[in-house]
């Protein structure tokens, strides 16, 4: 990993959009800080598409969707989405509502929500001292084992909470605070893919240089390894012994802070373009 000063102007220059982790990228302790929320609002101020990916619940992520300057937040580890409608009036854009997209179809996520469930039971039933992660209610296409939000698990629980899932035929990856797993073959790779089409008709292959992640964990390795431009707040330091894919650069601060040096960093290389 580089530091994010060794980040070239022209390359930041290029970049038109920001995909980003909310847990302990742009959270602290759980609530996203006034320096992260802010950095969020330059960057669309700016004009930068801003989308937020995560492995939390689409219910947990709701009022985030409506209340955060993003596009959407692609929730559920890439399988749903929440998409800001927005109207014209005498006075601007303004938000009407919240439109939700899906990538399965209701009859398959109704099957899978199913055969979750008994996987879930499995893992409390095999792990000791393993737990539902507090968000399970508001989740519609996946389980989440606590390991670090509320409760505690070893790295060796941790190990075996992913092999149960994978036995029974689960994608399985696991964040800062929680073993998240699900049936498809959805992950934040393919949502980010799935969004850009859907909110701009474009192909993010086509433009994936002109895009820049940033997160702090383990199952954010597919966008590092996807994007040149990725970017690891500090805290990402604690997963390095699990990481086979690293972010490129990484800031010096942690959580919402060093999201927020991100974002300062993008609008300065603007700014020292345009002599602004």
């Amino acid at each position: 990993m580089l530091p994010l000063a060794a980040w070239s102007d022209l390359d930041k220059r290029e970049i038109f959009g920001v995909f980003t982790d909310i847990d302990d990228t742009l959270t602290t302790e759980g609530a996203i800080t006034d320096d992260a929320l802010s950095a969020l609002g330059q960057l669309k101020e700016a004009g930068y598409h801003v989308i937020a990916i995560t492995g939390r619940p689409v219910g947990w992520s709701e009022p985030f969707a409506r209340s955060w300057p993003v596009d959407a937040i692609v929730a559920e580890n890439g399988s749903v989405a929440l998409v800001r409608q927005m109207a014209h009036s005498p006075h601007g854009e303004v938000q009407v509502g919240l439109r939700r997209l899906y990538q399965q179809a209701a009859s398959t996520r109704e099957i899978n929500f199913q055969r979750m469930q008994a996987v879930a039971a499995r893992v409390l039933r095999e792990v000791p001292g393993s737990t539902m992660a507090q968000d399970s209610p508001s989740r519609e296409t996946d389980i989440a084992i606590d390991h670090s939000e509320f409760s505690r698990l070893s790295a060796e629980q941790i190990a075996r909470v992913v092999a149960i899932m994978q036995s029974e035929g689960m994608s399985a990856t696991v964040s800062s605070i929680h073993v998240n797993g699900w049936y498809g073959a959805h992950n934040k790779l393919e949502g980010a893919r799935w969004i850009v089409r859907e909110l701009y008709g474009r192909d993010l292959e086509r433009e994936r240089a002109r895009w820049a992640y940033v997160g702090d964990s383990t199952n954010d390795q597919k966008m590092f390894e996807a994007f040149d431009h990725s970017v690891g707040v500090a805290n990402i330091r604690r997963f390095l012994p699990d990481l086979t894919h690293l972010p490129r650069y990484v800031t010096p601060a942690e959580r919402g802070a060093g999201f927020a040096q991100f974002a300062s960093a993008l609008l300065q290389a603007r700014i020292g373009a345009t002599g602004a």
